[in-house]
């Protein structure tokens, strides 16, 4: 099928479907939920534009989608992400429109974010958004304030970061959302294994792919203790290191000081870490004033959706040299006084940018909730006020119950006369 695409190589799209092969039967729930939109095709004559990480699980979740009957584009949420293979045989393959390069410059990423918003602007369809980062409802914000008429056909969209929330959140308060979003990265199911299981995995098994590094008798500083901090810290500690948490929000710092780690500020743990994780979803965790106490040879990863969260350029002008590159995803900053800091995948978040990104398994969650949240926007539009909004509960619990299932897990049902003591105000 002809369609409009911006890829490396389609040479490469056997060796892609063979890759989205192996991550679909990893992925048992989002093929339950595929084979049921083969049968009813609920997302006929809709168009979805996701920017989303170019990657085998995402490619399933593509799949899925065009199996209900959507029309499907798709753009990079990290160009350093992208994989190209996979991204060839979603054009090859599959009639998905990609616009995605790997290692893609900025300007070139903008372009593809607009183009993808393009799409579904085009031809008067409901359409829906499937964001990380919420780069494209930000472009249709600002194509809402610009006036223009075609975003009545907006019913929705979904977000899946903690970045993307609070972005749209601010959006929302400055009334410019120009549409229901749902929250799925605050689903219970997502939080859970995406974030905790997924992050906490995926960020050491990159930081260990680009330095080889062990991790056992270290001092790992896991900067930010959400629920992906929490499986930062848990796997870190797990592999041997001595975890410090630094946090800003008194409860979760007492979280973590009560699961038995050391809590401290940032500037204090800069002199002890040895390898230092951001994953908070602010900006400027790690700058000047932490470069000069660090211990030479420090890694310095984020596992935050942006790559704002290490200051590069205060780290740039700390230095006395431009970068070396010492190994292919380590760039080495030298100090004034000798010392060594090593910048791994230039910032950006490294679970991606220097491995493969979450499990399938884990992302196979967060894939059958962003499907079915994209039929519940369709099966109701206008049905919630813009905004962000939770995952329904039903959502929710569906996904749960299915990936039990896949994982062989029963659980009790309550009796009907448990129902009726919980709801019984005696």
């Amino acid at each position: 099928m002809s369609v409009t695409h911006d890829v490396a190589d389609l040479a490469g799209a056997e060796l892609g479907a063979d890759r989205i092969a192996w991550a679909s039967g990893q992925m048992p729930v989002l093929g339950q939920v595929a084979a049921r939109f083969a049968r009813t095709r609920p997302l006929a004559g809709v168009r979805v534009a996701a920017c989303l990480h170019v990657t085998a699980e995402t490619a399933a979740l593509m799949r899925a989608l065009r199996s209900g009957g959507a029309e499907v584009a798709l753009c990079s949420a990290n160009p350093l992400a992208t994989q190209d293979d996979v991204a060839a045989a979603l054009v090859a393959h599959d009639g998905v429109q990609v616009r995605a390069r790997h290692g893609e410059g900025y300007e070139e990423y903008e372009r593809h974010i607009e183009q993808t918003v393009q799409f579904g602007l085009a031809g008067g369809h409901t359409w829906v958004t499937l964001d990380d980062g919420a780069d494209l409802l930000f472009v249709a914000a600002r194509l809402r304030a610009a006036g223009e008429q075609r975003l009545a056909g907006l019913v929705g969209g979904t977000e899946e970061t903690t970045t993307g929330l609070v972005r749209l959140r601010r959006l929302q308060e400055q009334g410019g959302l120009p549409c229901p979003v749902l929250a799925v990265n605050e689903a219970r199911t997502e939080r859970t294994l995406n974030d905790r299981h997924g992050t906490g995995q995926s960020a050491l098994d990159g930081i260990m792919r680009a330095t080889n590094v062990l991790l056992a008798g270290h001092t790992v500083v896991v900067l930010g203790y959400g629920w992906a901090g929490q499986g930062v810290a848990e796997r870190a500690r797990g592999a041997g290191a001595v975890v410090i948490v630094c946090e800003v929000d008194p409860l979760r710092a007492l979280e973590a000081r009560m699961a038995g780690y050391e809590v401290m500020p940032a500037l204090q743990a800069a002199a002890r870490g040895d390898v230092f994780i951001t994953v908070t979803g602010s900006r400027g965790v790690l700058g000047a004033e932490h470069f000069v106490r660090m211990k030479d040879g420090a890694l310095l990863a984020n596992a935050g959706h942006f790559d704002v969260e290490i200051d590069i350029d205060q780290l740039r002008a700390t230095a006395v040299a431009e970068p070396r590159q010492v190994r292919p995803l380590v760039q080495s900053y030298e100090m004034q006084d000798g010392r060594r800091l090593n910048l791994l995948a230039r910032g950006r978040v490294v679970n991606l940018a220097a491995a493969e990104g979450h499990p399938a398994a884990v992302m196979d969650v967060s894939f059958a909730l962003q499907a079915l949240s994209v039929e519940a926007l369709v099966q109701e539009p206008g049905a919630l006020a813009p905004g962000v909004h939770p995952v329904p509960d039903e959502i929710d619990r569906e996904v749960g119950r299915l990936k039990l299932a896949a994982l062989g897990v029963e659980i009790d049902a309550p009796t009907s006369a448990q129902d009726d003591y919980r709801r019984s105000w005696a």
